[in-house]
């Protein structure tokens, strides 16, 4: 009785541990979607400030809030570039994003949220546990269109550009008083154990996860290593 008890136990273990997997894998193939998307629209975000970006960060399918105005809440993956910010783009981090005001979208109740980390206080800002969009970092909805000749002084000192999709067009928006941190338990699914963000994301301790590959290598294609060109 007791090793069928047993039994029962790893097998709802065993489960629950590959619906954990499905769940981390759909999230990275619903990011690798939205970077695919941005290289498919006319009014996109600038090729010349995605190949100055240190780190790019990609939220799905954010929701409104039930409670509260303007709140939002989603989940997505930010991936920097290694060797000083001039590698390729390295393991992914699983992120949260709540709260704050998405500013003026048009139609729908989702959006999807790229974010351009511009610098490395913007990367000090990230890798904190717990950061607020326009406290800890300032944050500037980001310019749009082949290049980014029309941006104003105040985007181009923004330590991070905030873009969304809304009906398959990536506009600039307001993210201030957004909070984003690590997502611990979908970072323990794809890599089976808890890390530092630091040595995931500058680092450069973890290999790229094989679900993470596509989302990376579609990043790679919008943003190549500098100095390669735009594919």
């Amino acid at each position: 009785m007791r090793k069928t008890t047993a039994g029962v136990v790893l097998a709802l273990a065993a489960a629950h541990v590959a619906l954990a997997d499905m769940k981390e894998t759909l999230r990275l193939d619903a990011c690798r979607e939205v970077v695919h998307d941005v290289m498919g629209v006319k009014e996109q975000i600038p090729r010349d400030l995605t190949a100055k970006a240190e780190c790019v960060a990609v939220i799905p399918g954010v929701k409104k809030a039930a409670i509260g105005i303007g709140g939002r809440f989603g989940y997505g993956v930010v991936s920097c570039r290694s060797e000083g910010g001039n590698g390729p783009w390295g393991a992914p981090l699983m992120i949260s994003i709540k709260g704050g005001s998405l500013g003026f979208q048009i139609g729908g109740q989702e959006v999807d949220l790229v974010l351009l980390i511009m610098n490395p206080k913007g990367i000090d800002s990230l890798l904190r546990n717990n950061f607020t969009l326009g406290a800890d970092a300032s944050v500037a909805a980001g310019p749009v269109g082949r290049t980014a000749e029309a941006a104003t002084d105040a985007q181009m000192r923004a330590e991070i550009l905030s873009y969304s999709r809304s009906r398959g067009l990536f506009l600039g928006l307001s993210l201030e008083g957004a909070v984003m941190k690590p997502d611990e338990k979908a970072n323990h699914g794809v890599y089976g154990e808890g890390m530092d963000p630091r040595d995931l994301l500058l680092r450069n301790k973890y290999a790229v996860p094989k679900a993470a590959k596509p989302f990376i290598d579609e990043l790679e294609k919008l943003a190549p290593r500098r100095g390669e060109g735009w594919k």
